[in-house]
């Protein structure tokens, strides 16, 4: 209770409406010291400036099959912006039906993170696209043979004229990362409830879902789930105190140690992002959970040590709900058409 309050003198209802509303206020300024609101507005990219032309290019860029070796995977089939920025798989269907290793992570809010994929092997969005295009087992296809389909679209070769006006080859593979990072930077989902609350409106949230922030906070949560994304700014073993079972840890994949070759990274993984964490079921890097409150639960055994009773489990997840902002309205992009010329898919 707050020092100086004259007890002998309040009455008991005003007491209890006054203690209320300072609880009120005192989680409202302790998340507001732990989270910050999506912007309304996408933020600029460091040494790549957005334009209209360019977000343009990397729309068309994200929707084109054709940068896959066979030409008929997308980034768009493994993050689709309709249904949260990932595809609802617990390992996404790459180049001749191979399986990737880990759950799509989501393309939305994803300008926050400090770094990409799972095990930050990506220092930024813009070497993040260039991954999966190359990547064998994903889109199959190599940095060479994506800039000589794309040359083989005039349609392409103009639009990255326009796109980058100032250069004079502009179409390479640098830049096909980059128009795709520009377009990416753009998929933010501002105006949750959360935001909302974050900036002043205490209505936003019920009683439960404060409860469940409460409870998200006072158990520890935040010591990796926290800033604008709710996550996305620091790695974290899985297991940090209870080992999750290789159900939910495939032990062949030993997360950030395959990038750094350092034992202390072995099951060690980015913390990931929980905006809008209800459209991206299945959850963890392994695809194994399929509902927040199994999730909740796992991590509050093995990362924090405590068995959330089913009361607090049901009150977080509701705070995680509240998660969820404006979705993207994207318009699907008319593509350039190949020409006789235009490299054919692979058979």
């Amino acid at each position: 209770m707050a020092i100086g309050w004259n007890f002998r003198y309040a009455a008991l209802g005003s007491f209890l409406l006054t203690s209320m509303a300072m609880g009120q206020d005192n989680l409202l300024d302790e998340a507001k010291s732990l989270f910050s609101p999506v912007p309304k507005d996408p933020p600029a990219l460091e040494g790549n400036p957005a334009t209209a032309e360019k977000v343009e290019l990397g729309k068309m860029l994200y929707f084109e099959p054709r940068l896959s070796e066979a030409q008929n995977i997308s980034c768009n089939t493994c993050h689709q912006i309709g249904r949260g920025g990932a595809d609802g798989r617990p390992t996404s269907i790459g180049f001749n039906w191979q399986r990737g290793g880990r759950n799509a992570p989501t393309v939305l809010n994803s300008v926050f993170n400090t770094t990409q994929f799972w095990d930050g092997r990506a220092i930024d969005l813009t070497e993040q696209a260039g991954g999966p295009i190359a990547n064998p087992i994903e889109m199959g296809s190599t940095p060479e043979h994506a800039v000589d389909q794309l040359k083989g679209i005039p349609g392409y070769v103009e639009a990255f004229r326009k796109a980058f006006p100032d250069e004079t080859d502009p179409l390479d593979y640098e830049n096909i990362g980059k128009a795709i990072a520009v377009f990416e930077a753009t998929l933010t989902t501002p105006n949750a409830p959360f935001d909302r609350y974050l900036e002043g409106d205490e209505k936003a949230l019920t009683v439960e879902e404060k409860k469940g922030l409460g409870l998200f906070i006072d158990n520890g949560c935040t010591s990796c789930h926290n800033g604008v994304n709710v996550g996305g700014g620091m790695y974290a073993p899985f297991g940090l105190v209870e080992k999750p079972g290789w159900g939910f840890l495939p032990p062949d994949d030993e997360g950030r140690k395959q990038v750094t070759g350092e034992i202390d990274d072995q099951y060690v993984f980015k913390v990931p992002s929980l905006r809008n964490v209800e459209l991206t079921a299945p959850y963890f890097h392994s695809g194994r959970a399929w509902n927040l409150e199994e999730v909740v639960a796992v991590m509050g055994t093995t990362q924090l040590g405590t068995r959330l009773a089913a009361d607090e489990v049901s009150n977080i997840v509701a705070f995680l709900r509240t998660l969820s902002g404006d979705q993207p309205q994207v318009t699907y992009p008319i593509l350039p058409p190949s020409v006789a010329t235009t490299p054919r898919p692979a058979p």
